[in-house]
């Protein structure tokens, strides 16, 4: 399960309370009207949806701690990230992406066993805190959906080059001081992709204005929750705690000066304004050493000739097949589509970051000599079977392999930050929620 499913996990069961009094309110208490609030190309956000987000986001902020924005500031920020939710899972719907039942039955069963439930006892604990198993399951399912839009459309697409390793590995770097970890919160202001030297200048503006706030001594997360486009707005704009050579490069060039507890100028990036603050900076933990899997797999494509469908049938064939005692390698040389079929299949060693999240994900979730359902990736379905584990403390594979995740991670974030901003502009917004 990604991270953002797990967070966001976290957040129903720790709020689920709240969502049951907004679902079900008292005999007593009359229902307001519901209207518009919002048009998504084809769809709509009522009011009773940003409602019912508004009250979740008010919950969260006080169980951490952060003083509240004004309530129409807030209720801005929530319908934003509505249409964003909108526009993402509407991309996924005309694109084909979605989350079946099956994908969708084993993720709340790890989410039991996370809990160390049972899926009947983990329903019934929902049901007791007043919250609706069906909504539950919906809001999941959507988390997921949400979370492969963003592998198909940004983090498989990642390419880091040799080159690129290269120069990584030949820099500061690899220095003692790639150790420490900065813990850092920030605001995004985001731009449209096309704006206008007039919204470029509104923008910064607004961006100054927010600045002057922090300078006079206002909250950095109250300003974040208010004005804030980024993912991470309601945590207080935090990132974490990160060692430099994983934070934007941006950021990484202004905290390195700053200290504790300050905010950096204001930045300019293709995506918007950025107010950066440095938390705390640490003394940093030493790397762990990297688990390697040796993996093979065997690949059906899907194009023109082979649908979907098709292709997941097949491979469901094979895995009975395998499961009743047939040789995993002499059925990748006849049908595997990958060019490891020659090798049965064999992938060799693989380290952390080889290989596409929706293939890293279903082979870390298998135990040695476990075998795989299909499983679906950019290049079609699979059958994978870990062979076996093994960590490597110090090697120069190593080393370009940390680099590769390193300099993949660094990306992700401004390539998610692009694509969401590409993608709201290219929809059809209609902002309803002054009229009363």
């Amino acid at each position: 399960m990604t991270s953002l499913i797990r967070k966001a996990l976290l957040l129903l069961c720790l709020f689920g309370a709240l969502n049951a009094e907004a679902q079900n309110p008292s005999a007593n208490e009359p229902l307001p009207a519901d209207r518009i609030v919002a048009v998504v190309n084809d769809e709509v956000i009522t009011l009773h949806e940003l409602r019912m987000r508004l009250d979740f986001a008010v919950t969260q902020l006080q169980k951490q701690g952060t003083p509240l924005p004004p309530r129409d500031e807030l209720e801005r920020q929530m319908l934003e990230r509505l249409i964003m939710d909108k526009v993402q899972l509407q991309h996924a719907r005309d694109n084909g992406m979605r989350i079946d039942d099956s994908q969708l039955e084993q993720a709340l069963q790890r989410i039991a066993a996370n809990n160390k439930m049972s899926l009947a006892s983990f329903r019934d604990a929902l049901r007791k805190d007043g919250i609706a198993f069906a909504k539950f399951r919906e809001d999941i399912r959507e988390e997921m959906t949400i979370a492969r839009v963003r592998e198909r459309e940004v983090n498989d697409k990642i390419v880091i080059s040799e080159g690129e390793i290269d120069n990584y590995l030949s820099g500061d770097s690899t220095g003692a001081s790639s150790s420490e970890e900065y813990e850092v919160a920030h605001i995004l202001l985001r731009s449209p992709e096309s704006a206008s030297p007039e919204q470029i200048q509104k923008l910064k503006a607004r961006a100054e204005e927010v600045y002057e706030r922090i300078k006079r001594g206002e909250d950095f997360s109250q300003l974040a929750a208010s004005y804030s486009d980024a993912p991470d707005a309601l945590k207080g704009g935090s990132l974490g705690a990160r060692q430099l050579d994983r934070l934007p490069a941006l950021f990484a060039e202004v905290v390195v000066k700053l200290k504790d507890g300050e905010v950096g100028p204001l930045l300019r990036s293709p995506n918007g304004f950025h107010l950066v603050k440095l938390i705390a900076k640490h003394g940093g933990k030493v790397m762990a050493p990297v688990e390697q899997t040796r993996v093979r797999h065997i690949l059906i494509k899907v194009n023109e000739v082979v649908s979907e469908t098709e292709a997941r049938h097949k491979l469901e064939g094979l895995y009975d097949r395998i499961k009743h005692g047939e040789d995993f390698a002499e059925l990748a040389k006849l049908y595997s589509q990958d060019g490891s079929a020659s090798k049965g299949g064999d992938l060799g060693w693989i380290y952390p970051g080889d290989t596409v999240p929706d293939f890293e994900r279903a082979m870390n979730a298998l135990k040695p000599g476990e075998l795989s359902p299909p499983i679906q990736s950019p290049f079609g379905f699979h059958l994978i079977e870990v062979q076996e584990r093994r960590v490597q403390d110090v090697s120069a594979d190593r080393q370009r392999a940390a680099a590769r995740q390193v300099l993949r991670e660094r990306k992700m974030d401004e390539a998610y930050q692009d694509w969401l901003r590409q993608a709201r502009d290219r929809a059809y917004v209609e902002l309803r929620l002054e009229e009363r």
